[in-house]
């Protein structure tokens, strides 16, 4: 008679062979630069694929932790599909079970070939091995464990059941418990192994993908000094010594990092390249190293997120180092009728902008250093477009390799196409820092402190509301710039009770910040922050 394992069991199994098959398709990913784990190509495709409400969910769900929600989530998904997988193919029909996992390497397939940036055939050998490497797993599952009888007979190997049966039941019940166990062996054998196994292959894939890795390239890079010195940054830059205010310089690992890359590029300096081409008389290619030589400034200069909300965390202030965009651009030459700036990242991502922008003046450039380091890998290395006044989703291209010059009619860059705003100027906005909603204070002088930003304009004011009180003026601190955040304070005479604490900025032309609510689609969030204080 032969055995049905039980859905546990099978279920499990499933989901053994599932990560054996990604520890090979992890193991074959690093044999090669261009190859990928099939779940990092499937996670771009659903970023792609992903509707802007569900981007901006994502990131105000999880902030900077989007996108390992959501290879959580693919691994989840993963899971019970496995599972269901080998509950059917154990005890029903292997065939549909050995269907299910090679549907699951076509999808891997699929979008490895389906990248942005193109890929050579080669790039589905990954998903294929994987997928070969969980087949072979589960027919051997399928023989381990659904062929061999429940009972033995006693009568010889040639015994029936029939003969079986006429055993004394103490002894067929025996025989029964010593097959079940022998049964949990070789399924907890088969399941441990294929987890170990799936294990030391990732394991060995990771370590052979780290000889792609760009940190090496970075290490070696020795920034140039800036032609024309940032102006200097005041002594009042910092409000007081609060230290629950943000910093007026935001250190690196503390930036926030949003992007559609599942993982970072890794670009080495040896064979990078950044291209100007399009709409220009003549087209360039310049090796980091000449990029490197070209005339380089130092500014410090605040950039948002576009999903940022109100009283949000997605903005952050850096010193960045690099050589001007309109220099590039006065070189390459721009002719008549090209109206949009595209920015394409070696991953294939792009984003664009008016061309008028890149030529009013402001610091806009591409960037090759940020707080006196070589850009960081998730922030772009080795070189990227920062551009002052702009949300990020149309100027900040990271791993910049081109720059291409066309018209808007021409082309509707990644974010535009799925329903984002064309012209993306950042909003005049204010944040409270301190105390945090629903702090509870002591009665008397109770310091009210945060950031506001104008970027190209600059913060002319900020004003405070207690309850529904009048405006109040705060005082602010220095800034070297108008691109930059200001930090600003208030001193609050608290008493006791619950109260509401609003902001307001004005900017450097008497713009008041807008009270209106507004969602971050299509073209960024509005209204004043404002919180709850309990004071005892």
């Amino acid at each position: 008679m032969t055995p049905r394992p039980s859905r546990t069991v099978a279920g499990l199994t499933g989901v053994a062979v599932a990560a054996l098959a990604l520890g090979a398709a992890e193991l074959l990913a690093g044999l090669h630069r261009a190859w990928r784990s099939p779940v990092l190509d499937v996670g771009d495709r659903v970023i792609d694929a992903a509707p802007p409400w569900l981007k901006d969910f994502a990131i105000d769900t999880f902030g900077t932790n989007d996108k390992p929600a959501l290879l959580l989530g693919i691994a989840a998904i993963l899971a019970g599909y496995a599972a269901a997988v080998g509950v059917v193919a154990l005890r029903h029909r292997l065939w549909i079970g050995v269907v299910g996992i090679a549907l699951i390497g076509a999808v891997g397939a699929w979008a490895a070939r389906s990248r942005r940036a193109g890929a050579p055939w080669s790039v589905v050998l990954p998903s294929i091995g994987g997928a070969l490497a969980g087949i072979a797993l589960l027919v051997l599952a399928h023989r381990l464990l659904c062929g061999r009888p429940v009972t033995r007979p006693s009568h010889g190997d040639g015994g029936s059941v029939e003969d079986a049966l006429r055993e004394p039941a103490g002894e067929r019940q025996e025989g029964a418990t010593t097959d079940r166990r022998a049964f949990l062996g070789r399924a907890a054998a088969l399941i441990g192994g294929a987890v170990a196994a799936a294990g030391l292959l990732g394991g060995a894939g990771r370590w052979l993908g780290g000889r792609f890795s760009a940190a090496e390239s970075r290490a070696a890079v020795r920034l140039p000094a800036a032609s024309g010195a940032p102006a200097p940054r005041p002594a009042n830059v910092q409000v007081e010594a609060l230290s629950s205010v943000t910093p007026f310089i935001t250190p690196n690992d503390r930036f926030y990092r949003i992007d559609t890359a599942l993982t970072a590029p890794q670009v080495a300096t040896d064979d990078y390249r950044l291209r100007i081409t399009g709409m220009v008389d003549d087209e360039l290619e310049l090796t980091f190293e000449e990029l490197l030589g070209l005339d380089m400034v130092e500014r410090d200069i605040t950039l948002t997120c576009v999903s940022n909300e109100v009283g949000g965390s997605l903005v952050g202030n850096a010193r960045w180092l690099g050589t001007r965009l309109d220099a590039l651009l006065e070189r390459a030459g721009v002719q008549a009728g090209a109206d949009q700036v595209v920015g394409r990242s070696v991953d294939g991502y792009e984003c664009g902008f008016p061309v008028a922008v890149a030529r009013d003046g402001r610091d806009a450039m591409v960037a090759v250093g940020m707080n006196g380091e070589p850009l960081p890998i998730e922030h772009g290395f080795p070189a990227r477009l920062i551009v002052p006044g702009l949300y990020g989703y149309v100027s900040a291209t990271k791993w910049l390799t081109e720059i291409e010059l066309t018209t808007f009619e021409e082309l509707d860059h990644y974010w535009r196409r799925r329903g984002w705003a064309r012209e993306a100027p950042i909003k005049l906005m204010s944040r409270i820092d301190t105390p945090n909603g629903l702090a509870r204070v002591a009665p008397g002088t109770v310091p009210i402190a945060g950031v506001a930003w104008a970027q190209t304009i600059g913060i002319g004011g900020v004003e405070v509301q207690i309850d529904d009180g009048d405006w109040r003026p705060a005082r602010l601190a220095g800034a070297t710039s108008a691109d930059t955040w200001v930090q600003w304070q208030y001193p609050w005479a608290a008493t006791s009770g619950r109260h509401s604490v609003r902001v307001r900025a004005i900017d450097a032309v008497g713009a008041i910040q807008s009270a209106d609510r507004a969602e971050p689609i299509p073209d960024g969030a509005s209204g004043h922050h404002q919180i709850v204080v309990i004071v005892e």
